[in-house]
Order: structure tokens, then sequence, then C-alpha cells
């Protein structure tokens, strides 16, 4: 048999959709310090779902928990992960994980559960979600995060709303004017997948006010 991860399966999802563990989350709340036990959850709509013991050791974390892929018997798994440490301003120090699957040992802040053991997203070639969108996507998300900024109802086929109360008027401005650039993006490119053009026969109504 191989070492950790040796038989890891390689994937192609996204790193949204598997359990994960953040070292600067863990840093950041003072939880790696020697000797010290971590009981960490995962839970949905308020309730645990997983959970891992964590031992922190000198230089590097111990992962403890139970593993059962399918209808196989749970296994009980413990295996240390190394860390890193690279310097900051003022003389602190920032960790990282060791990513450790066989052939790995990327530096990284997140490991995730992807299979058996914690690895990096790059072992399990997992992507952003961000990564799979389409032009068109990316450009309604930008447009609905400006709008969400200036309290404007959701959807890029909504009318615009005011300016919001204390905002300077040419940062209102600009900011709907980056919404329309986007907004417009969107629908050019949603126009496009489904081959229609904007004259002819073609015509693509988008308030219920319109009659046939």
């Amino acid at each position: 048999m191989g070492g950790y991860g040796s038989g890891r399966k390689f994937g192609a999802g996204c790193t949204e959709d598997y359990r994960s563990i953040d070292i600067r989350r863990w840093q950041r709340d003072g939880y790696l310090v020697p000797g010290r036990y971590l009981d960490w959850q995962w839970l949905q709509n308020g309730e645990k779902v997983a959970a891992i013991s964590v031992k922190v050791e000198t230089g590097r974390l111990r992962l403890i928990y139970y593993y059962r892929s399918n209808d196989a018997e749970w296994e009980n798994l413990d295996y240390p992960v190394s860390l890193q440490t690279t310097a900051c301003h003022y003389g602190r120090e920032r960790y990282w994980f060791t990513c450790p699957a066989v052939g790995c040992g990327r530096r990284v802040a997140v490991l995730f559960l992807g299979g058996k053991i914690f690895a990096c997203r790059h072992c399990y070639r997992l992507v952003y979600k961000s990564q799979r969108e389409t032009a068109d996507d990316r450009a309604s998300r930008r447009a609905e995060t400006i709008r969400r900024r200036l309290g404007w109802q959701a959807g890029i086929l909504n009318l615009e709303g005011d300016k919001p109360k204390g905002m300077h008027w040419r940062t209102f401005e600009r900011l709907r004017a980056i919404q329309d650039r986007f907004a417009g993006r969107c629908l050019a490119g949603i126009l496009a997948r489904l081959r229609i053009n904007g004259g002819g026969k073609n015509r693509f109504c988008c308030t219920e006010s319109c009659t046939k």
C-alpha cells in the first residue's frame, strides 16, 4: 500500500461542494497552540453533519476522524499534516498547511476532503465556482453585486432604483454606469446563446405590460 493519498480519486468538482479546513481561521481564533485539542464541526441548518478532532503539535497537526467509502466499513484515520510559516509584518508569522497527499507538499491555506484524506484543491482537481461561470454569468453576478450595494431590487431586468441616502451623486452615477455595462453584457451573452437578434421576426419581450 502507498502512503496517505496514494490512491486518491481525482475529481472535477467545485471547492464549495466539499468540506474544508482553513488554517487562517484556526490561527485567527488562537487554536494553533501546541498541546491543544480541537473538535471541529460542520453544520447544516444548525445541525452537526460531520466532525473531526485535531491535535496541535509542534510544527504539525494530527487529523483524527472516521471515514467510510460507500458501503465499506468505517476507518479510524489519524495522520499528521505538517505546518509551514512565513514572516509577516511587525514580526508575526503566517501559518500554512503542507498538503499531505503523496507527491504534493504544496503550501496551502485550505485543505479539502475530496476523498479519504484532506488534500489541496490541486490534488483533487477542484475549481472555484467562478471558474465555471460563462462570461454572461460573471457579468450578471457583478451587476447583482452592485444592485445590492445600491439597495435596488435583485434582477437585471427589473427597473433601477433611487440613489441610496448619503451616497454622493458621483459615486452613484459611477456605480449605475458599471451596473448598466455588466447588465448589457449579460443580456448580450444570453441572446447570443439563444441565437436571437434584436430585430426582424425575433422579438424579446421583458415587461409584463407587453401585448402580443
